[in-house]
């Protein structure tokens, strides 16, 4: 396998001055030409990637190069093949365990990453909200390095991003953003690796997300600041994501990057129309006032005949049915969220293999 050049990885913080004391909530044309996909990566330890020394841990996608991010993509395409086949030989986290901090519930976080780390040989510990308490009962920095002296790897779905890079701060061992209020990379890296299945390749397609600019939308555009595509966030006035991140992604002069407020003329031409729940976790608060503001940004066969024939359907899910999508689009036949969803497991299992160097 081919070596990652020691400039795959940028130390969290450093480039990032949309991470700064923000609060991250509230808030050149692209290329065309797609690299050949997939390439044959071999499901055995490769002695180059153990030897990075850089970047520990998956908090951000553009900690990452295109390479990288690519041989990670492919990673999951082969390994996902070899689970399906049967073949349960390739077990190269046996004797490893992992910590699964969860101060946000999930199922499809908690059942992939367990799922996956226990198909590869390893056991998986989850720790619920009530089991740490992180930075009530026990400061984080204590926490991520007795947790390092017990696991070999650890993931935390959290609430403010400032907890998983603490977190990182202070472990000795990989550590896994499996969500925060601001980014979602492992849910990026599993629709990328759908559309890469259903579309035939990433680069270059028209990803067109209708709904709140939240943390899926923080994380679409650190991703193009990688990786070339057309990405379109159509959301209310007021609802835009974080504009230090549209800034900087679009410096990076590497994707098309546009926000607007129409999602009919947005969805237009596009490859792949995302949606996601108005009102997330811990904003359920403000969901009557939000279903008012976001009237308009209903997915329904109506908008998805303007995105054409070819436009698939996404969700990262649980989806209000009837609310941000209609019951009709996700059944329909272009509706590839639960393929979406399987390929959680896969691609975290690539994201885990890349950390620990296997």
């Amino acid at each position: 396998m081919a070596a990652i050049s020691c400039n795959c990885y940028r130390s969290v913080g450093i480039d990032k001055p949309y991470l700064s004391g923000h609060n991250l909530r509230r808030r050149t044309p692209f290329p065309s030409v797609s690299v050949p996909f997939p390439r044959r990566i071999s499901c055995h330890a490769s002695s180059v990637v153990s030897q990075k020394v850089v970047q520990k841990d998956f908090l951000h996608l553009d900690d990452f190069d295109k390479d990288a991010i690519l041989k990670m993509l492919d990673r999951a395409i082969e390994v996902k093949a070899l689970l399906k086949s049967g073949d349960r030989s390739f077990r190269p986290f046996e004797g490893k365990t992992m910590a699964m901090i969860f101060a946000k519930p999930s199922m499809r976080t908690r059942v992939s990453f367990e799922t996956g780390f226990t198909l590869l040989g390893g056991h998986a510990i989850y720790l619920g909200p009530d089991d740490i308490q992180m930075g009530k009962r026990e400061e984080i920095r204590d926490i991520a390095r007795v947790l390092s002296r017990y696991n070999d790897i650890i993931m935390a779905r959290v609430f403010a991003h400032k907890d998983i890079l603490d977190l990182a701060k202070y472990a000795t061992v990989p550590v896994i953003n499996g969500l925060t209020d601001y980014n979602h990379p492992c849910q990026i890296m599993a629709d990328a690796l759908t559309m890469i299945e259903h579309i035939g390749r990433f680069e270059g397609t028209k990803v067109v997300y209708v709904g709140d600019g939240n943390n899926i939308v923080h994380s679409w555009l650190l991703l193009a600041s990688v990786i070339p595509f057309h990405f379109v966030c159509a959301c209310p006035k007021g609802f835009e994501p974080d504009a230090k991140t549209v800034e900087k992604a679009r410096k990076t002069g590497i994707s098309k990057i546009e926000i607007t407020n129409d999602p009919k003329e947005a969805v237009k031409g596009a490859d792949v129309v995302y949606s996601d729940v108005w009102a997330s976790m811990g904003q359920k608060e403000e969901a009557a006032y939000r279903r008012q503001v976001f009237s308009g940004f209903q997915v329904d066969h109506k908008l998805m005949d303007l995105a054409g024939s070819k436009a698939f359907f996404m969700h990262c899910l649980p989806a209000e049915r009837g609310v941000e999508v209609t019951d009709e689009v996700i059944e329909a036949s272009n509706s590839i969220v639960f393929p979406q969803a399987e390929n959680r497991m896969h691609a975290q299992n690539a994201i885990m293999l890349h950390v620990m160097g296997k």
